[in-house]
């Protein structure tokens, strides 16, 4: 089965985002990542700061998931929070970038705005690898070797609960994946490469 979309999950300092613009790159299709919340910032005059604040205080509570999820597809939008409208509208987003033509995500739960869509990959990338990790962080990211491991848990703990929030599913289940890669065996370009074959590359 050849795929139209790539949806990615990934722990920070895998190189996830890296690997999906990889991808895109050599499928010769877009990737959206960032782009989504510059989307969502012009669209609703909202700054991306901001919707990144919002995006940190999603909970992982069952109720308050549960809750959302309900109030999202009943369509019931004024009941929802402000980090739910910014979920709602990051959705929005990626359905409406996705009408247009094949590309890759890259987070902001994007599995579950094209769950209704055919042809959808969707894919975990981590690291098992922790020095590897450290040192993407520090040589990449620009991140003080003192404070690496304490920003890899919290923005690993934001993505877990944003996901959760939004999905009722834990992020880091790796059933729930169809192509789970490690980065820490595999290069970045190699594990483009393996999703390339998707689109009968590689």
């Amino acid at each position: 089965m050849k795929f139209r979309y790539v949806t990615i999950e990934r722990e920070y300092g895998s190189g996830g985002t890296q690997i999906g613009r990889l991808l895109a790159a050599k499928a010769g299709i877009p990737c959206y990542g960032r782009e989504i919340l510059e989307e969502v910032s012009r669209e609703y005059g909202v700054p991306v700061e901001k919707i990144e604040r919002y995006e940190e205080t999603a909970t992982n509570s069952v109720l308050y998931s549960l809750y959302m999820l309900s109030q999202a597809a009943a369509g019931n939008t004024d009941m929802l929070s402000g980090e739910g409208h910014i979920h709602v509208a990051e959705q929005a987003v990626i359905r409406r970038l996705a009408a247009n033509h094949p590309a890759v995500f890259l987070g902001h739960c994007a599995s579950e705005a094209l769950k209704e869509y055919d042809g959808v990959l969707r894919v975990f990338i981590r690291c098992t690898d922790e020095e590897a990790k450290k040192n993407r962080m520090i040589q990449e990211y620009g991140i003080p070797a003192s404070q690496a491991d304490a920003v890899r848990r919290r923005f690993d703990k934001k993505r877990a609960a944003y996901y959760y929030a939004n999905t009722a599913r834990k992020w880091d289940d790796l059933g729930t994946y169809d192509v789970v890669l490690d980065s820490g065996r595999l290069e970045e370009r190699q594990c483009a490469d393996a999703l390339g074959a998707f689109w009968g590359e590689g």
